[in-house]
């Protein structure tokens, strides 16, 4: 069929349109763009911003967003994506971001529960560190320098390339970021006989806000305390941490077993609470409190899983002394070497390579709301009977319960800003998953989560109510002004008696308030950059 001309002419006009609506950035690109060529040696600064009309924005956006309640079409995006590939680069879009008058906000992985890390209610631009991810390890000097874009199945996967008797003290999920999980005192199956992973950082690099890049000896001891355990994004942006490793058996042991509440559930998940944090530093545990059903009847299912540094054996002598409720035995435990309880904690097949750790793809992102307390004593028999049926009413929010005592019960709690040590027998995260993409939904079940939070007030820490940083909750508190008052009211929740220090800091370091979010730490005035 042959086209007119006017036809043609048309086609081409709107061809030319389309093509110029994504070659001719706006002003605020180009000023960006302009003050970062200025600052970095290198012909192609381009590469390293993306705008929000490029075609790559929404790939590059996505790929590490994991709460779908904030991947909506009403969700504010940024207006541009910077995506550094070198310090230097990190350096200039906190000087230029502050020139062009934009907000930074800085993400390592992307699994802030509450994607503070990724939006605002305000035009901002993303620093993503994706591309921030050299591991460099040390065997010889039982360390590593990590840089804060990669991931903690990245970290594992090259510890177990140089040695398969070191490991780190880190969390289960492979796509957790470095950055985040470690900025925000991360914890892992290890937690009982090393701590967390603030504990082994003895070096970092962040660039603060006149965009110098300092080391520990340079940042002083101040701030290298309040970096770890309170979110470096509060002070700076941290590029790399380094760790020391710890070591690890050639073979430990991991086992699950599951019990429902007219199979001696109750009476498990009891004797779990004093037991997961007095019995030894090598075993953990945790314990699952899921809502079920059984034969047609709404009940819970109690789970617990564990990892013992050491051989079957051991575990069976301990726990069947320890912990004969759970009636352990040898088909429930698995002997095998350290990275493969990594993998066996992330739920792939025994047997599965550990290259599988590399992967970052993102493929299957749910609406997701967390929330989190600390017990110090144990739940009685008929409370947790009140609590079974609290949660067969909220069907679908789960608690995972995280064994402390052992190495946490020996470390200062102002040794870090994570003050959450002696004195807590576990830690609990509410869970609760869904697909509806519906506001109806949303509500429905971040109902449900608060519902259960609130009915366990009686049972959990207070004066402050105490939550962990890393699994973050808007909950309780967010702010507007970033006064102190407003700050105090989710800041002694999350850091206790650290936060005056903690503000002290940021006082000091970035007074006018430019690395900000809305639950960040406040200076002492409310000027805001």
């Amino acid at each position: 069929m042959e086209i007119s001309k006017p036809l043609l002419v048309f086609f081409s006009l709107v061809f030319f349109n389309l093509s110029f609506s994504w070659a001719a950035p706006d002003p605020t690109y180009q000023s960006l763009l302009q003050c970062l060529s200025e600052i970095i040696p290198s012909p192609n600064v381009s590469a390293v911003i993306v705008s929000n009309n490029n075609p790559s924005f929404a790939s590059i956006l996505e790929s590490r967003i994991h709460n779908a309640r904030f991947n909506r079409t009403s969700t504010l995006k940024p207006t541009i994506i910077i995506t550094p590939s070198d310090e230097s680069h990190v350096s200039a879009a906190v000087i230029c971001s502050q020139k062009v008058g934009f907000q930074l906000k800085i993400r390592s992985g992307g699994h802030d529960y509450e994607a503070l890390s990724y939006t605002s209610d305000k035009p901002f631009f993303l620093l993503d560190m994706y591309n921030l991810r050299e591991v460099s390890i040390d065997i010889p000097d039982e360390s590593a320098w990590v840089q804060t874009g990669a991931t903690l199945g990245e970290l594992y996967y090259h510890i177990w390339e140089k040695s398969n008797v070191h490991g780190f003290p880190a969390g289960v999920c492979p796509t957790v970021g470095v950055g985040g999980h470690i900025g925000g005192a991360g914890y892992g199956t290890m937690i009982r006989k090393y701590g967390l992973t603030t504990d082994y950082v003895i070096d970092a690099k962040i660039v603060d806000v006149n965009g110098k890049i300092l080391d520990r000896k340079a940042m002083g001891e101040d701030l290298f305390w309040a970096i770890r355990g309170a979110g470096g994004a509060n002070f700076g942006v941290v590029t790399a941490y380094k760790i020391k490793l710890v070591k690890v058996p050639e073979k430990v042991t991991v086992f699950r077993v599951e019990r429902f509440l007219d199979n001696n559930g109750t009476e498990v998940a009891f004797k779990w609470q004093t037991v997961g944090a007095t019995t030894d530093p090598n075993l953990f545990t945790r314990m699952l409190l899921q809502p079920n059903m059984k034969d047609k009847q709404r009940t819970v299912k109690v789970t617990v899983m564990g990892l013992y540094l050491g051989d079957i054996n051991g575990l069976l002598t301990l726990l069947n002394k320890d912990f004969p409720e759970l009636r352990l035995n040898k088909e429930n435990c698995t002997e095998m070497p350290w990275i493969d309880s990594v993998l066996w904690w992330a739920n792939f097949d025994l047997g599965t390579p550990p290259n599988v750790l590399l992967d970052r793809n993102n493929t299957d992102t749910k609406f997701v709301k967390r929330k989190s307390d600390y017990v110090q004593t144990p739940i009685p028999r008929d409370g947790l009977e009140s609590l079974w049926q609290k949660m067969v009413q909220n069907e679908k929010v789960g608690l995972t319960c995280n064994s402390y005592g052992g190495k946490m019960d020996e470390i200062d709690p102002k040794e870090s800003a994570f003050p959450h040590r002696k004195g807590n027998l576990y830690k609990i995260q509410y869970s609760i998953n869904w697909d509806d993409p519906s506001i109806e939904a949303d509500i429905k079940y971040t109902t449900q989560a608060k519902a259960v939070h609130e009915f366990m007030t009686q049972f959990v820490s207070k004066n402050p109510r105490r939550a962990y940083l890393n699994y973050r909750d808007i909950d309780i508190g967010s702010a507007k002004t970033w006064s102190y008052e407003e700050g105090k009211v989710y800041g002694e929740s999350y850091f206790a008696e650290n936060f005056d220090r903690l503000v002290d800091v940021k006082t000091a370091v970035d007074p006018n308030n430019f690395f900000r979010n809305e639950q960040s730490i406040p200076p002492r005035s409310t000027k805001t950059a």
